[in-house]
């Protein structure tokens, strides 16, 4: 892999390999010969070797002519308010969300506190690949400073939203899984904040991960064993960056992140109704939840860019992906594990439910998720094939090929890394997602001739 994944909002890659110091000194002087006039902020998810990585970053940034604002370890959600609360000009987050350990990378924010557009991203990328930089002279060199603070925005206005003394009075036991990344530091602050006895784990954030980092179920097993035996009220996974999570019931027992979502739509909706918006392969258990409370439900494209850009067009006032990544715009514009803590807890304390009862209560599907080999430039050929077979179903080409029945859908999108494309299923029940994955990978192998 001598190439780094470069996406609309960043890149990330190997370190060593595809993430070097030349790929991180180039993007970034692509990003600041961009970003309009200003301060950066510079943060690090606490992965192992991002503090050399971010230094790169800020010394980069101040010889472009930039002040930059170091914030050190931080939250990815963390990294959108502070940048708002600053009035910077932008942001540069040193992350590879939920990537192995060998990954790193880097994520560029708005002046809005949220990911770069891909209008913008594809400018920077072009930038990038020219080499064009807007290097300062020897008297106009930027500066970089220390924020003393860079929590404090994030966490009051995640208080702010919450009922405070409900949940304080409760003294929920709380697991709480940052797996050794950034989630760790605001996330222990916040429960406290809220009167939770924390158990942690994973609470320093320094890279050497305790399982690995995507908060699946596979790989949450040894967490899920733990909480078992621990008699907690819930238990909430974090990935290394905190922009997503995943849930665990009173047992234990893995909820999973389709349901981190939609448990918080469900308890937003309950205050404030208003619009919600949800990408193509989030469970629709939040469209139809939108429907329970009469209220337009958006679906877009895969892509937090994408979804805060419609969030943005429609007023909503809440929105996200189903990988455990809910958006509450009243704290930031990007997916936020704090968000997520702070709404279920809230749930839990106002409407004395447990964890188990509030899933109960949501809309009940199975959802397959998968990956079936493609050869290379047969990826229209497949998806006309899936088209033709499956002609009863609604379909939407907005990304990828999205195919709807009353009761079930599958999204299909080609992966812009490997030769293969990538299934999502959801139905009533397990064999009918299971049955439904099963032909449709059978069309897309029959296509490849």
């Amino acid at each position: 892999m001598s190439e780094p994944i470069i996406s609309v909002s960043g890149l990330r890659g190997i370190v060593g390999q595809s993430f070097t110091p030349l790929v991180v000194a180039r993007y970034v002087a692509a990003f600041a010969h961009l970003a309009p006039p200003g301060t950066l902020v510079v943060g690090r998810d606490g992965r192992h070797g991002g503090e050399i990585f971010a230094s790169l970053v800020c010394q980069t940034l101040a010889a472009c002519g930039r002040k930059v604002q170091w914030a050190d370890v931080l939250a990815t959600p963390t990294m959108g308010v502070l940048v708002r609360d600053l009035k910077a000009a932008g942001g540069v987050q040193v992350t590879a969300s939920h990537n192995p350990p060998a990954y790193n990378g880097l994520k560029l924010f708005s002046p809005q506190g949220r990911v770069i557009s891909s209008n913008v991203g594809q400018q920077v990328l072009g930038a990038y690949r020219l080499g064009t930089a807007s290097w300062a002279a020897w008297d106009q060199l930027g500066t970089v400073e220390a924020v003393v603070d860079p929590h404090d925005g994030h966490l009051r206005r995640l208080l702010s939203l919450a009922p405070v003394e409900a949940i304080r009075k409760q003294r929920f036991r709380v697991l709480l899984d940052s797996n050794a990344g950034s989630g760790s530091v605001l996330g222990r602050a916040l429960l406290e904040a809220l009167g939770c006895e924390v158990i942690m784990l994973g609470g320093q954030p320094d890279g050497h991960f305790l399982h690995p980092p995507e908060p699946t179920a596979e790989n949450l097993a040894s967490v899920v064993q733990r909480a078992a035996n621990e008699r907690i009220d819930v238990g909430f996974c974090q990935d290394p960056d905190a922009d997503r999570l995943a849930i665990l019931d009173e047992r234990g027992r893995y909820l999973g992140e389709e349901y981190t979502l939609a448990l918080c739509v469900d308890w937003v909706l309950r205050q404030q109704p208003g619009p919600v918006v949800a990408n193509g392969a989030t469970s629709r258990m939040v469209a139809d939840l939108a429907q329970r409370y009469g209220v337009p439900f958006h679906r877009c494209k895969v892509g937090e860019a994408n979804v805060v850009e419609v969030m943005e067009q429609v007023g909503a006032v809440f929105g996200g992906e189903g990988s455990g990544g809910p958006i509450d715009p009243r704290v930031g514009l990007v997916r936020d594990s704090f968000v997520g803590m702070a709404h279920v807890l809230a749930a839990m304390a106002v409407r004395g439910r447990k964890p188990s009862q509030l899933a109960a209560e949501l809309p009940r599907y199975a959802m397959v998720k998968r990956t079936c080999p493609i050869a290379a430039g047969r990826l229209s050929d497949a998806l006309r094939a899936l088209k033709a077979r499956f002609s009863n179903a609604e379909a939407d080409e907005q990304d990828g090929l999205r195919l709807d029945w009353p009761d079930r859908w599958l999204i299909v999108r080609g992966s812009n890394t490997e030769p293969l494309v990538r299934l999502i299923v959801e139905a009533a029940t397990p064999e009918a997602a299971e049955s439904l994955y099963a032909e449709a990978a059978a069309v897309i192998r029959g296509s490849q001739g």
